[in-house]
């Protein structure tokens, strides 16, 4: 949506698909990070993007065995916006959506789900293969982006090679109320053997529960829900009263993480950025930041070739290069942090927060630091004039 948004503030004729009829899915990326509120105040739309209903939070802390531990502090990073805000992924699209409808070259297809790319003469890339509620259709273009997540259809059409990181945990999503008072900037919670994440959504809080890789059905359901409230309870005291809202297992939803990235993103014609191109853990909210990266680098390097009408592999080369190293420092971050969970989940015992946290969460440096790395990350875009 943000190439499609800025190639046609650029005057190129974009066509974006959808396969659903909305943009309403639960337990997406929702963490907007200072870095995109940059791009949005650049653009000229920040005002209204910030209009919408949203939650800030400006320092994050991690309750440690027990102890509330600062982390990072956003207070004092270098851009407009000194806070994440936190809004559902639908509305994030259906403003995007609207703001690139003011531009006639826009057009957005809902209910368009790509099943297959077209090839041309030598194997390149002259368009995609859709199904709609009206029949398959084909749609041709001078390139085609693949921009459809860690199950790429687009990415498995075009059988480029990827590299797998292992990963060794899972999520769990699930909401549970929110009461006046409870706390609004703790980002993780950890102790007896498990992990969770509270996103404050002011009337409720989306909950990320962490779990050791490929346990869903094998451990936590079979324990019952009975024993998943109360390790939620034990964890997190104050939500208590109200684990019971968890009823049935269809409330909480897997996902099953993934780290991985392409060796190659592109193709004569084609090219995968976002997850298509390098799915992302969700440890840091860093995905869709990171894809709105590769969007903004990709339209300032594409825009003035597309306007030749012919798109070579130098120009989808200079893509993946731009964006390679920040997606491998970012992975490899996830991975340290990943290390450090898989020696806590299933171990029940009572944890002390590490000693290098301990010494290094009272000092400014450090959690401004860590800020600077989730809240800016590594080579942010800038949308030029």
């Amino acid at each position: 949506m943000m190439l499609g948004f800025l190639l046609a503030r650029d005057g190129h004729h974009v066509t974006v698909l959808e396969k659903h009829k909305d943009f309403f899915r639960d337990f997406r990326g929702d963490t907007i990070h200072p870095s995109t509120l940059d791009l949005m105040y650049e653009l000229g739309i920040l005002d209204a993007f910030l209009a919408l209903p949203h939650q800030q939070i400006s320092e994050f802390v991690a309750v440690v065995g027990g102890q509330s531990l600062p982390i990072a502090d956003l207070t004092h990073l270098p851009t407009h916006e000194k806070f994440v805000a936190l809004m559902p992924q639908w509305d994030f699209l259906n403003f995007l959506a609207a703001q690139a409808a003011n531009f006639p070259t826009f057009h957005l297809l809902m209910e368009h789900e790509v099943t297959g790319l077209i090839e041309g003469e030598n194997h390149r890339v002259i368009g995609v293969h859709a199904n709609t509620p009206s029949g398959p259709v084909d749609i041709r273009a001078a390139l085609v982006v693949g921009c459809d997540g860690r199950h790429s259809t687009s990415r498995a059409a075009a059988n480029l090679p990827v590299r797998e990181t292992g990963v060794p945990i899972d999520v769990l999503w699930f909401r549970l109320s929110r009461h006046q008072g409870d706390p609004s900037n703790v980002i993780g919670n950890v102790n007896y053997g498990t992990f969770a994440v509270l996103i404050n959504r002011a009337e409720y809080f989306q909950c990320a529960f962490l779990i050791a890789k490929d346990t869903f059905s094998t451990k936590v359901q079979p324990a019952g829900l009975p024993a998943f409230r109360a390790s939620i309870t034990r964890l997190i005291p104050f939500l208590g009263d109200r684990v019971d809202e968890l009823t049935d297992w269809d409330q909480i939803k897997l996902l099953s993480v993934q780290v991985n990235r392409l060796t190659r993103w592109h193709l004569p014609g084609f090219l995968c950025i976002g997850d298509a191109a390098h799915a992302m853990s969700p440890v840091g909210g860093i995905g869709i930041n990171l894809a709105i990266q590769d969007a903004v680098a990709a339209a300032r390097i594409l825009s003035p070739v597309l306007s030749t009408g012919l798109v070579t592999e130098l120009t989808l080369a200079r893509v993946q290069h731009r964006r390679e190293l920040p997606t491998r420092i970012t992975q490899y971050f996830q991975v340290i942090v990943h290390r450090f969970l898989s020696r806590i989940l299933g171990n029940p015992a009572p944890i002390k927060p590490p000693l290098l946290l301990r010494l290094l969460s009272p000092h400014p440096t450090f959690r401004r630091l860590l800020a600077r790395f989730i809240g800016v990350g590594v080579r942010p875009e800038h949308i030029h004039p």
